[in-house]
């Protein structure tokens, strides 16, 4: 008979959230274990590839500036712990619009609140720093110096391997989903471990509709989203950082990074693709999809109009109705809490969500934007 292992806390699923949570308990002394199906920032994940943006402006949303300022300095506390300064590349994120746009200047106003350092720019100095960028239909860019890519696959293993230094017991399994009502006393693996304990966080990212299918599955979105990397010119620095920092088209819907570690421009839609299960979707880009990144980089980068493209991956956002974070008990479990819906723009959240997932399972003092109750089975995103 397998023995039963007791914990203060179990967290199911070791993505950005997960892993974050699990240390953030284990620094406030709990014992905790980590249960992960495939692998911390393993390739089917929403938290996997090589690379993900922290920036501080989010339009009229200072909620999610400040997290993106906390979670800021305990990124690079990870990189000081690590000794590997490489998990964060503080490329500058650039941000451009049309005239007159509403989320730019909403920014502006929170990001001064906040002081977080930034620059504006109007169309001709743009022109004039980045001529490799074509700025048609661009008026306006704002700069925040001090934001950048967080190296996300690597990033990952780094919190769950400092997590074990710390105390965190991390295993690989499969967790069954729970039954029963009140609390649940333990929760149990495909391979037929049992884990006992007081309480359960189930963050399994574009999953948790799965596993939860009756309660979720019409409020979690998984969709398919496409990323590229374009091939850089022989010799061109124009690509790399310092020239070009990491970007953002509010007019397109589309973001990207300068060539890093040798990879090249990385770049892709913001728009939410196709609802897909992460399971069994197709991990290959399309001759569609790629047509049209095609002549959306010529577009944008003439100088790459031609080039290959050099790597693409298939992913998936994990979206709620409104792209605002779940963070709530489940409504049948009281000692079950569901961690999720990072909606695109969660990665660099993952140290502020950790903290406040701590925190919640201590004194719960609920955020109302990321409630169970909030999400719909519409999606109506507000959050970018």
């Amino acid at each position: 008979m397998t023995r039963l292992k007791t914990y203060d806390v179990v967290v199911v699923g070791a993505g950005v959230f997960g892993a974050w949570t699990a240390l953030a308990l284990a620094l406030r002394g709990k014992r905790v274990a980590l249960l992960e199906a495939y692998g911390p920032g393993h390739s089917r994940s929403s938290s996997g590839d090589e690379s993900r943006i922290i920036r501080m402006g989010y339009g009229a949303d200072e909620i999610y500036t400040r997290w993106s300022q906390r979670s800021l300095h305990l990124w690079k506390e990870l990189c000081a712990a690590t000794k590997d300064e490489s998990l964060f590349q503080q490329t500058g994120v650039l941000w451009l619009a049309e005239a007159g746009n509403v989320s730019l200047a909403a920014t502006r106003e929170v990001l001064t609140r906040c002081q977080v350092k930034f620059t504006e720019l109007e169309r001709a100095e743009l022109i004039r720093k980045y001529p490799q960028i074509n700025c048609e239909g661009i008026e306006s860019g704002l700069y925040e110096p001090e934001s950048g890519v967080l190296m996300a696959r690597r990033c990952v293993a780094a919190v769950v391997t400092v997590g074990q230094k710390t105390g965190v017991e991390y295993r690989v399994a499969q967790v069954i989903t729970p039954q029963g009502s009140g609390e649940i006393s333990q929760v149990e693996t495909t391979g037929g471990e049992r884990f006992a304990a007081k309480h359960f966080v189930f963050a399994c990212g574009a999953w948790l509709g799965k596993v939860f299918p009756e309660l979720l599955g019409e409020r979690i979105f998984p969709t398919r989203q496409e990323v590229f990397y374009i091939g850089i010119p022989v010799g061109d620095e124009r690509f790399s950082p310092p020239a070009l920092p990491t970007f953002l088209f509010k007019t397109d819907e589309s973001y990207g990074m300068p060539n890093l570690e040798s990879r090249g421009l990385k770049i892709a839609l913001d728009k939410h693709g196709e609802r897909v299960d992460p399971d069994t979707q197709s991990r290959v880009v399309t001759a569609s999809e790629l047509e049209r990144i095609r002549k959306y980089v010529g577009f944008r980068f003439p100088a790459l109009n031609d080039v290959p493209v050099v790597e693409t991956r298939v992913c998936q956002y994990e979206n709620t109705s409104s792209g605002d974070f779940l963070v709530d008990r489940h409504p049948g479990m009281r000692n079950v809490w569901l961690v999720g819906g990072g909606s695109g723009h969660g990665f660099k959240h993952g140290p502020a969500m950790g903290e406040y997932v701590a925190g919640q399972l201590d004194a719960p003092r609920g955020e109302p934007r990321f409630s169970l109750e909030s999400k719909n089975k519409v999606q109506q995103r507000s959050v970018y």
